[in-house]
Parts: C-alpha cells; sequence; structure tokens
C-alpha cells in the first residue's frame, strides 16, 4: 500500500492525540501538525473517504483498522529511528525532528536492520 507522507502523518498525528488526549477532533490535529483548520476538513474528508477513520454525530475521530495500521507502522519508524539517532549522540528534540523526516523514505528493508539492531544492543 503506497500512501503519501502528509497523509501519514495525519494518521500518526491522530493516533498520538488518541493516546495523550483520549479523543480526537479537527482542532486537535490542526493544532499538532501545524496546519490549518481547513485543511484538516479537507484530509478528513479524504480520509473517510477512503476508509482510514471514522468520525462520529460530535465530530470525534477514530481511526479504522486500515488507518491504525498505518499510523502504528509510522509510530513505530518514528520512535525506533530517533532511539537509534539518540544513541548515537544525537540530541533528543534533534533526534525525533529527524526521525520524522527520516521515516517516510526508508525502505522497509533498512527500517527491519535498524529495528533489529536496536533490539539487539539497546533493550
Amino acid at each position: 500500500m503506497i500512501i503519501k507522507e502528509s497523509a501519514e502523518n495525519y494518521l500518526e498525528a491522530i493516533l498520538m492525540i488518541k493516546d495523550q488526549k483520549g479523543s480526537v477532533r479537527s482542532i486537535d490535529i490542526a493544532n499538532e501538525l501545524n496546519v490549518s483548520k481547513p485543511s484538516v476538513s479537507v484530509a478528513m474528508k479524504h480520509f473517510r473517504e477512503e476508509e482510514y477513520i471514522t468520525i462520529d454525530s460530535d465530530g470525534l475521530i477514530s481511526l479504522t483498522k486500515k488507518g491504525f495500521d498505518i499510523a502504528s507502522a509510522m509510530y513505530e519508524r518514528h520512535q525506533i529511528i530517533a532511539r537509534a539517532l539518540m544513541a548515537l549522540g544525537v540530541d533528543e528534540k534533534t533526534a525525533y525532528e529527524d526521525s520524522c523526516k527520516i521515516e517516510h523514505d526508508i525502505s522497509n528493508q533498512t527500517f527491519e536492520k535498524i529495528k533489529a539492531y536496536m533490539e539487539k544492543n539497546f533493550d
């Protein structure tokens, strides 16, 4: 499945906000990603049509299994790559910022090798 980087960021943000706050609204996503509310509305319409999310009558956004699978994969990549960068001596703030950029561009093979290395050497 191929999905654009911006979509991956939106889905990952929904997952993280849900974990932090317990519920997700469009304004929460706009604030988290520093984008306009109209941009979030357009994205959520698309995600609903593609069955990545559901939106209830109160405007609360939830990930479907399809959306959750993508979001959790991106979150795992983000966390593991950041940990790897910090293990190399990169400060935490920079490691998380760089991880957000790297997570979308590396191959599955490269990610799996980083993950295996981190599990073997740092867990």
